[in-house]
């Protein structure tokens, strides 16, 4: 495989927001949870920032696929496929919901690269959101752009063999679950999702689209809902809160197709694979894993 540096970095966007108690409230009924557990002066859960600091896009501003079009802040890249590949969430301190919020953006990196499946462009962006002049949450987000490849098979992911890349991710003998639950995301699901996030991506939700133009067999789960799905688990089902996430998305989750969510110990040194990073997973973290109904996993994660 070969990579090369691109020149489109170090772009920056400051954006300011009051984290009024709605949003997370409406996130807590999309997971089927009484909204009233979170109100004003709450702790917000880590990674539900991504519910706020939604800025209005013009119509006339959006790009084929629904989102922004390229080169305001995402570089200019000229490859139709968009996806979150993984990234970090580091609490530093509480956040309030209620209160007036910055969140600083950065474009950090832009890297090519070359390989069997074509060409792929990976953009890192960095997050800071700050509370009362403090940085509070620290958070690295990387997007993988990528060319359209051969259509998939039409059948539900019970019966799609797992694709030998797929198979060598996951670790030989990893450690026996401590808790498994399923969630099954509903194009409902998704729809709100998407409105909650001001997610105008077509993949989550037009048909033709996502089939035709860009060859999945259905709409697809968001990869920030996964990761949030793995957080809220872990914190439901950890003895302590959550407070540095790190992860991986490995392959696509499809609409009306049940995910099963998994807790596993994290690997001894000698054992398992490293996170995002590379770095070999801590005692003091747990592994969450989302799978697809072929028991594939399709986003692992790191919870501290």
């Amino acid at each position: 495989m070969t990579q090369a540096r691109h020149p489109q970095a170090h772009r920056t966007t400051v954006r300011t927001d009051i984290l009024a108690p709605w949003p997370s409230q409406a996130m807590l009924a999309l997971l089927d949870r009484d909204p009233g557990t979170l109100a004003e002066g709450d702790p917000l859960p880590l990674g539900w920032h991504w519910l706020y600091f939604n800025e209005p896009v013009r119509a006339s501003s959006l790009g084929p696929d629904g989102h922004e079009r390229r080169g305001a802040f995402m570089p200019e890249i000229d490859l139709p496929r968009r996806m979150w590949a993984g990234g970090t969430l580091r609490s530093l301190r509480p956040v309030r919901i209620g209160a007036r919020a910055e969140l600083r953006s950065g474009v950090r990196e832009v890297e090519e690269k070359r390989g069997k499946s074509g060409r792929l462009v990976f953009v890192t962006v960095g997050h800071t959101l700050l509370q009362d002049g403090h940085a509070s949450v620290e958070e690295k987000q990387v997007i993988v752009y990528r060319e359209v490849g051969p259509r998939l098979a039409t059948a539900p992911a019970r019966a799609t063999p797992t694709a030998p890349r797929e198979r060598a991710a996951r670790p030989r003998t990893p450690p026996a679950a401590t808790w498994t639950e399923t969630f099954v995301p509903t194009a409902v699901t998704l729809f709100q999702f998407s409105a909650l996030t001001y997610n105008g991506h077509r993949i989550h939700y037009d048909h033709p689209y996502v089939t035709g133009r860009e060859g999945y067999r259905g709409l697809l789960v968001h990869g920030p809902l996964t990761a949030l799905l793995l957080l809220d688990a872990a914190r439901r089902h950890g003895n302590a809160a959550v407070s540095s996430f790190r992860y991986r998305a490995l392959a696509p989750l499809f609409v009306d197709e049940p995910i099963t969510l998994v807790g596993r110990p994290a690997p001894g040194p000698d054992g398992g694979e490293g996170g995002p990073s590379g770095r070999a997973s801590t005692l003091l973290e747990r592994v969450v894993e989302a799978l697809d109904p072929a028991g594939s996993v399709a986003m692992r994660g790191w919870a501290g």
